[in-house]
């Protein structure tokens, strides 16, 4: 019976998700103003965080019109509680408006910061909240005053508690879908959250018995479960903004490191949230003398594995400690793997373009960044006053990175092409000149 009790409550779950090994840092679970990536990134969780905002208002709007009938401190506490944890999502809905402008020169990684003020906003209105919440709850307790409508208070507060138990259910049960363990932990604070409004009943039982001060102790005990979480949300908010991160990040990113060949140590790691996106800074030392294609691979096939350790990664900027390991511009292995390659760049895709040595020939390579679903790429090659040379890249088996040409570029190697990109309705064609290195064909 008591572990029945204790798992309702989120402790010892026996059907709790499975987590990735290497989730980021902690789940914190309910904290106002600042919205979990895991949450955030998915399109379900943000589903299910619409509508506890919408479950949680309702019920505190029901209370607030019988705080008004009935002059109940202990309900009005418990309705400022639900309107904060309503408010969990108006940062996120902020952020999500915001995020679909686009950078600006002024602005050159977009509006993501909006998300940590609109937190601040949201911590200052639940601090502010609970001062009044506490001064009402004093007050009555030093100047006693009749509640009316003791039924409505009670009913009120049954409502509070079903609400709470309702967004409960669904974050828990969306929280599985998807394995979020910070949607669970949500949801079980909602669970507990209910308990406080089954305090709202017990107070209007204890002044229909004929104790009055029942209704604003409970108050009391309310407004500082509400100054609690004030407290926490507060370190989060300005960790956030102080550019501070989850413990285990940065591990996090190291350990992605050991899951590449041909790194020797990481020399520096970094990153910081921008909103709800996560952007990282890696300076790695491989070994000396590896071609530009060679480096790129490393670097590529690192980024693969951070955005696999972390899902709320947005970019991965990767640089190389040249003194420890000089990268060689000259390949001894094939002469085309010491081309100049190409970085591309759009809204589309960014990566590389370079022509690489590959067990069927040499063939034109595109390496993106992130995965490109449907992107569709074509490298058009000038060549004189005919038509140009064609070399559709398809994706590699098994990759949404990588994309390669079926045929080999002809010679020469030195060309001025373009390369048209496409996804769905949008396109983008960008020129480029390759060329090759003097002394190319010596091996």
């Amino acid at each position: 019976m008591i572990r029945k009790v204790l798992a309702w409550f989120g402790f010892g779950s026996e059907d709790a998700p499975a987590v990735h090994d290497h989730d980021p840092g902690e789940s914190h679970g309910h904290i106002h103003g600042v919205m979990d990536a895991t949450i955030a990134t998915t399109a379900r969780g943000i589903w299910a965080i619409k509508w506890s905002f919408a479950i949680l208002a309702a019920t505190a709007v029901m209370q607030l019109f019988v705080v008004a009938i009935s002059g109940s401190v202990a309900l009005l506490a418990d309705t400022i509680h639900n309107l904060g944890d309503a408010g969990t999502a108006i940062p996120l809905w902020v952020a999500f408006v915001l995020a679909r402008r686009r950078p600006t020169k002024i602005f050159p990684y977009g509006y993501g910061r909006v998300e940590d003020i609109a937190g601040v906003i949201i911590v200052l209105i639940i601090l502010f909240s609970a001062i009044v919440a506490g001064y009402e709850a004093i007050d009555r307790l030093l100047n006693p005053q009749p509640i009316t409508n003791l039924l409505w208070v009670a009913i009120a507060g049954i409502v509070g508690f079903a609400g709470n138990e309702w967004v409960a259910v669904l974050r828990i049960r969306v929280g599985r879908e998807i394995s979020s363990a910070a949607l669970i932990a949500d949801g079980y604070h909602a669970r507990t959250d209910g308990l406080t409004s089954l305090a709202v009943v017990a107070g209007a039982i204890g002044v229909g018995l004929g104790f009055p001060l029942a209704d604003p102790i409970v108050g009391l005990l309310i407004t500082v479960a509400i100054f609690g979480v004030v407290w926490q949300s507060a370190k989060s908010v300005f960790t956030r903004m102080l550019d501070g991160l989850e413990p285990g990040t940065l591990d996090d990113i190291r350990h992605a490191a050991e899951h590449v060949r041909g790194i020797v140590r990481i020399v520096d790691a970094k990153a910081r949230w921008l909103g709800h996106k996560l952007h990282a800074d890696v300076v790695i030392a491989v070994e000396p003398g590896l071609s530009l294609a060679e480096a790129n691979g490393i670097a590529v096939a690192l980024q693969e594995e951070l955005f696999s350790h972390l899902p709320a990664l947005a970019a991965a900027n990767i640089r190389f400690e040249m003194t420890d390991a000089q990268i060689s511009t000259h390949s001894q292995h094939g002469h085309h793997q010491a081309l100049n390659f190409i970085q591309i760049k759009s809204e589309l895709a960014d990566g590389v373009l370079e022509i690489v040595d590959t067990k069927e020939g040499e063939r034109m390579r595109l390496t993106v960044m992130r995965d490109a679903p449907d992107l569709r790429a074509t490298v058009l090659i000038a060549r004189g006053a005919g038509s140009p040379e064609t070399l559709p890249l398809l994706p590699m088996t098994g990759s949404r990175r990588v994309f390669v040409s079926a045929l080999a570029p002809s010679e020469p190697h030195e060309f001025d092409a373009t390369i048209e990109l496409s996804q769905g309705s949008r396109a983008a064609s960008l020129p480029f000149h390759m060329a090759e290195p003097e002394h190319h064909h010596e091996s």
